[in-house]
């Protein structure tokens, strides 16, 4: 019997995916469990809409990143540091506080987990920050950082 996923069953296959079971497996195991559906043409017609229906979602999501990213790499963020005699500063400008900026000079809502920083900054003057947005697109942001 042919079955379409709902779950990904262990040694089976993914969900969405189209596989051949025994009657009984089917019968006893897959569908009263819920873990899938028989592979008629009425299933199998949803499930090719709802695979069209997810590539048109995941295609709207990485133009939107590839438009996030082009418009943030003209931009400059200024984040305010104190620091001491010969440019020395206390502390460190982490990706909280670049977020927080963002929010408040650029009027847009950046996730500080998506800015990818080796370590926190400790000096002075013009970084670029690799953000993240989307798995196929990284964006990059400009961070003045300046003395408080």
């Amino acid at each position: 019997m042919k079955v379409i996923l709902l779950q990904d069953v262990k040694s089976l296959g993914k969900k969405g995916e189209i596989v051949t079971v025994s009657d009984g497996y089917a019968r006893n195991m897959i569908l009263p469990k819920k873990l899938g559906l028989e592979a008629t043409g009425k299933n199998l017609n949803d499930l090719k809409l709802q695979n069209q229906h997810a590539e048109k979602v995941a295609q709207e999501q990485y133009e939107a990143a590839l438009e996030l990213a082009d418009h943030i790499k003209d931009k400059i963020v200024e984040v305010k540091i104190k620091s001491g005699e010969g440019g020395r500063t206390f502390g460190s400008v982490s990706t909280k506080e670049i977020s927080a900026a963002v929010k408040q000079q650029l009027d847009l809502e950046l996730d500080k987990k998506k800015m990818i920083l080796s370590e926190p900054i400790k000096s002075l003057g013009m970084v670029e920050v690799p953000v993240k947005l989307h798995p196929k697109v990284t964006g990059t942001l400009r961070v003045k950082v300046t003395e408080a």
